[in-house]
Formats: structure tokens, C-alpha cells, sequence
């Protein structure tokens, strides 16, 4: 009996070290992977941690030098996307800054109406835009900057000329920047159908010859959109538009110009639909840089005639526009708010590539650098 005991206890003894090693084998990996997947709970639920998590963005660019209830809006919900744009060596380098100026009739003498500028002033605006180192840019150029963060003038202007004008007056006003300076101009042009053939065809010419760059200001003139717009008449001013331009200028409309400043939720969502990229009201807010447009969200008793714009949350069909007359005092502070941004931006810079590394880089690659 004895001698069967002292088999069994060295059999288990000889096979007790190979059990061991089996047992674990075969537990190891389990634990293993339990372990990781703890670690990743613990990091999710714990970012206080700061074992691999990023930091905390920092807040959207604020400025002193535009109306306190003018705030920013932000537009690209990707913040990944965002901040390889941003950081991209190739793209546009934060701070870069686009004034637009809304003209209406330019005048030989007295300005007439609000947005009416004379030649003179018209004249000193552009030399001060000059001066100060802005360049003018057309439409494709600034939809490529406002959605993409494509490189553009650091300080750029997008002139847009609204009303329909025959060749003599462009020639007059506007060709020898053209000419001089390479500087296009935007047309807010008006698809009526009663416009003389002879006005339609210089306008044509000016576009092919690449110096006038036509977007859409509806088709009737005196109408003015808004949430009471019917709905015939909020689609025969947008597709009409989208229509005439195809069949006249040979291209779609990139840009909705909203008859004298008058826009609504539904104008906004029909615009959409009708596929403009771009719609630009007479609310002089201040300039505009990539992912950051200043909008309102409540009415302004200071400003009847601003519509609030933000909460239609659609920031790029509500795009400020400056007053022709309000331009020239506004340049150096335009210039003044890029050069804020770039500073904030090169001040965060760190943390929102850190932020990139951790959390962007293995979906979206590396940012290009130089």
C-alpha cells in the first residue's frame, strides 16, 4: 500500500512543474488582455490621470476690437480635421484674415445710400488696402480658405461690387487695380429677366476675361427674402439665379448674395438645397478667418437693422459683410485682429499639437511639415 502511495506522489511530482507551466499558458493571455482593457477604462473614465490623455483645447479666439454681442461661431465639427488644417504647413497660417466690403453704386460725387461710396473714397479705401498689404482674392479662393484653410494672402480683401453694372463702369472703377495690382472683384449680379442682352453680354465677357467674378443676387429686383417669404418666391430668387447662371455664365454660383441684407432660417436651408456653398448679409460684424465668423445671437437694439444670424447655425451662408463707407476705418483693425489671432494661436500651439498626437495622428496621419 505504501509502495503504491510513493508512485502516485512521484508521478504528481514529476508532472506537477509541466501542469504548472500549462496552467499559465493558458491563463496568461486573458489576464493580459483584461488588464489592457482595464487600463483603457480607467484612462477613459480618469483623464485626470494624464497618463495618454491630451489636454483640454484651449477656448475659440476672442477679440476687444469687435461688438461684444458680435461673438465668434465656429463651423467645422471635426475638431481633427480642424487642427490639421490649422497646423499644415501648406495650409493658410493662422491669423490670416479676409475683410469683405459690401459697394453699392459708386458715385462721382455725394454718397447716396448707406452702402453708396464715392469714387474718391473709394479710391483712398483701395490704396489703404494696399498699403497695409492686403491683396484681393475672388470667390473659389475664399470658399477653398473658409472650408479647407487653403493658402491664401495673409490679409486679403473680397470685394463684392452688388447691382448690375455694364462694361464702362467696371472699366472705370475697377480695371486699373486689374491691371496694376492683378486685383479681381466679386459681382453681386441680379438674374432679371428683363436685363438688355448688350448688359448680359459685357457682363459675360468681363467673366470669361477672368477680372469679374459674377455670383448670384437673386432675380427680382425689390425682393427681399425673410421667414415670411413665400415658398414660389424664395425659390424662384434661388434657383432662378442658380438657372441663369448656368445658362449665361457657363458655371454654377458659388455664392448667394442676400438682396439688401434680407435672409431667414428658411431662405438659409432652401440656399442649401439649391446647393450654394456661400451666403454673404449686410451685418457689418467684422472680418472672417478660417472656423472663426463673427455672428450674433440676439437682436441688438443699437443695430435695429442687423438680423440676428447665429442661431440659424449656419455660419457660412450668414457671412458679415463691411459697409463701403465703414471700410477704410476698419483696415487697420482687421489687420489688428490677425496679428491677435496669430499670437494666440502660436501661443497654444503646443498644446493643440500634443492634443493632435494623441488623439488625431494614428486616423489622420501626421501633419505636414516643412
Amino acid at each position: 500500500m505504501n509502495k503504491q502511495t510513493d508512485i502516485v506522489k512521484q508521478v504528481l511530482y514529476r508532472f506537477a512543474p509541466i501542469l504548472l507551466i500549462l496552467f499559465t499558458l493558458i491563463s496568461c493571455e486573458p489576464f493580459a488582455s483584461n488588464s489592457t482593457a482595464q487600463t483603457d477604462a480607467t484612462l477613459a473614465e480618469a483623464p485626470e490621470s494624464g497618463i495618454n490623455t491630451p489636454p483640454p483645447l484651449p477656448a475659440t479666439f476672442q477679440t476687444s476690437s469687435i461688438n461684444p454681442l458680435d461673438t465668434p461661431h465656429t463651423y467645422v465639427d471635426d475638431t481633427c480635421r480642424y487642427l490639421k488644417n490649422k497646423w499644415n504647413s501648406e495650409s493658410a497660417a493662422p491669423g490670416t484674415v479676409v475683410i469683405v466690403i459690401m459697394i453699392g453704386t459708386i458715385q462721382t460725387s455725394t454718397a447716396i445710400e448707406p452702402n453708396d461710396i464715392t469714387e474718391v473714397n473709394l479710391m483712398r479705401t483701395m490704396q489703404e488696402l494696399k498699403y497695409q498689404g492686403f491683396q484681393a482674392i475672388k470667390m473659389k479662393e475664399f470658399l477653398s480658405f473658409i472650408e479647407r484653410n487653403v493658402k491664401i494672402p495673409p490679409r486679403s480683401v473680397l470685394l463684392i461690387q452688388d447691382g448690375n453694372h455694364n462694361e464702362e463702369y467696371y472699366f472705370r472703377f475697377y480695371r486699373e487695380y486689374f491691371d496694376e495690382w492683378g486685383w479681381a472683384v466679386v459681382n453681386g449680379w441680379q438674374s432679371d429677366p428683363s436685363t438688355p442682352e448688350t448688359l448680359w453680354r459685357e457682363n459675360i465677357n468681363m467673366e470669361y476675361e477672368g477680372w469679374v467674378d459674377h455670383q448670384a443676387l437673386g432675380v427680382t429686383p425689390g425682393t427681399v427674402l425673410s421667414d415670411d417669404s413665400a415658398k414660389t418666391v424664395i425659390a424662384r430668387e434661388l434657383k432662378g439665379a442658380w438657372d441663369a447662371f448656368g445658362y449665361n455664365y457657363g458655371k454654377n454660383p458659388l455664392a448667394f448674395i442676400w438682396p439688401e441684407g434680407g435672409f431667414g432660417l428658411r431662405p438659409v436651408q432652401a440656399a442649401r438645397l439649391v446647393n450654394f456653398q456661400l451666403g454673404f448679409t449686410a451685418n457689418q460684424r467684422g472680418p472672417v478667418m478660417y472656423n472663426w465668423i463673427p455672428l450674433a445671437d440676439e437682436f441688438d437694439p443699437e443695430r435695429p437693422e442687423f438680423i440676428p444670424e447665429g442661431l440659424i447655425n449656419d455660419p457660412l451662408m450668414t457671412l458679415p459683410r463691411y459697409h463701403a463707407n465703414e471700410a477704410f476705418a476698419a483696415i487697420d483693425q482687421v489687420r489688428a485682429i490677425g496679428k491677435e489671432a496669430a499670437a494666440y494661436a502660436e501661443a497654444n500651439k503646443d498644446i493643440e499639437l500634443n492634443y493632435y498626437d494623441v488623439v488625431c495622428s494614428e486616423t489622420y496621419g501626421p501633419i505636414p511639415t516643412p
